[in-house]
């Protein structure tokens, strides 16, 4: 083996010497202890960017297409026609109005299934976040660039404008989407309904899309359930918001704000930090270790023998086997007991030759290939050797 002459072929190689290699004349010599990775290289620029332009076309249209659907279906259930009271109950002085809860539900499964399709067919494109702060929350735990996050959160705000300007256009009447907080409910209540229900939203992203596990290709199913039990609570008080691109988006095609709109961009920022934090909390304590591993291995249930899971078996599944094949069970040539079961028929064929060979050897004889089907044959009991060939002088 040939040891590298000059320095610039150790550090081709990916080997550096110490100072104290050095002071011994050893900076040339191939240390494999001291092998320091190199670190990886940043892709060209011109990738970079190409990169962040499908990252952005990704987000803004997945951006549209789940608030277009979700805007659709909200829109039904709170146009005149639909968004009829339940009934009323009379009180001490005066009539209570009571909500619509079939409404409401309505709303919340829009949204919860149309997050759900949306992010199932774009989570491989952009990531499927269609939320400025999701993209926050994900850019304080590491898994997005600050570059990247703000990118995405102003495509996702310009895709929540043509969401709602689409289904102003095409459906007729008012727009009946607009975010506001409902009778009786504060700005400090609405506030923290937004902040809690974020964080609720957020805390499902990290823990089932960015945590990568074996159900993660499923992810967007428990993503957008998340967002429909979110929604059948913060409807009837905020208007279930939980994104600024949802709630800025209808205001501008509406033309109409509220003096406090800001909670719709203070809230869900907040919630996504909480959650965010939290996540970090669980890796830093490294939660993984509370149940271990996932493992790949199925797990048996008592009394569930593994031969009827198609799993693996081993030589105690024999008896099982052999009650399958009755004529298997016959000494002579090895029993499951003896040999294991998944032996090959031609690796038995050749031990039945090999003890014919030598048992010929004693009388000159030796016992063709041919004839091993009247040994061994599948399905059918063992035969005498009745042919024998004299071996060639």
């Amino acid at each position: 083996m040939s040891l590298p002459q000059h320095q610039a072929d150790v550090e081709h190689n990916g080997y550096v010497a110490n100072e104290h290699s050095k002071s011994r004349g050893m900076s040339g010599v191939h240390v494999p202890h001291l092998k320091v990775p190199r670190k990886p290289e940043k892709p060209p620029m011109s990738l970079q960017v190409k990169n962040h332009v499908v990252a952005m076309i990704g987000e803004y249209v997945g951006t549209v297409l789940f608030l277009m659907f979700a805007f659709g279906g909200a829109n039904v259930a709170l146009s005149p026609q639909t968004a009829l009271t339940s009934g009323t109950t009379s009180g001490d002085q005066s009539t209570i109005q009571t909500l619509n809860t079939s409404n409401l539900l309505y709303i919340s499964l829009a949204f919860g299934f149309s997050l759900t399709v949306s992010a199932w067919i774009f989570f491989r494109v952009s990531g499927g976040l269609f939320n400025p702060a999701v993209s926050l929350g994900m850019a304080l735990v590491g898994v997005l660039t600050p570059v990247r996050a703000c990118l995405l959160a102003f495509v996702q705000i310009l895709g929540g404008m043509t969401a709602a300007a689409i289904v102003q256009v095409l459906t007729p009447g008012p727009l009946n989407v607009r975010t506001t907080l409902s009778h009786g409910t504060s700005i400090s209540r609405g506030l923290f309904i937004e902040m809690f229900l974020t964080a609720w939203l957020m805390l499902a992203i990290l823990l089932l899309a960015a945590e990568k596990n074996k159900a993660t290709f499923i992810a967007p199913v428990g993503i957008g359930m998340a967002l429909f039990v979110a929604e059948m609570w913060g409807v009837g008080y905020t208007g279930g918001s939980l994104n600024p691109a949802r709630s800025f988006g209808p205001s501008v095609a509406d033309r109409q704000f509220n003096g406090y709109d800001w909670i719709y961009w203070v809230g869900p920022a907040l919630g996504a930090t909480i959650a965010a934090a939290f996540y970090a909390l669980l890796k830093w304590f490294h939660y993984e270790t509370v149940l271990g591993p996932e493992t790949d291995q199925p797990q048996h249930s008592p009394g569930h023998s593994p031969a009827q899971s198609g799993a693996p078996t081993g030589q105690g599944t024999a008896p099982a086997i052999q009650g399958q094949y009755p004529g298997l069970e016959q000494p002579g040539l090895g029993s499951f007991q003896e040999a294991p079961i998944d032996q090959s028929q031609n690796a038995r064929l050749d031990r039945i030759e090999s003890m014919l060979i030598r048992m010929s050897s004693t009388n000159g004889m030796r016992a063709p290939r041919e004839s091993m089907s009247t040994v061994v044959g599948e399905g059918s009991p063992r035969q005498p050797i009745t042919h024998m060939s004299p071996t060639s002088p």
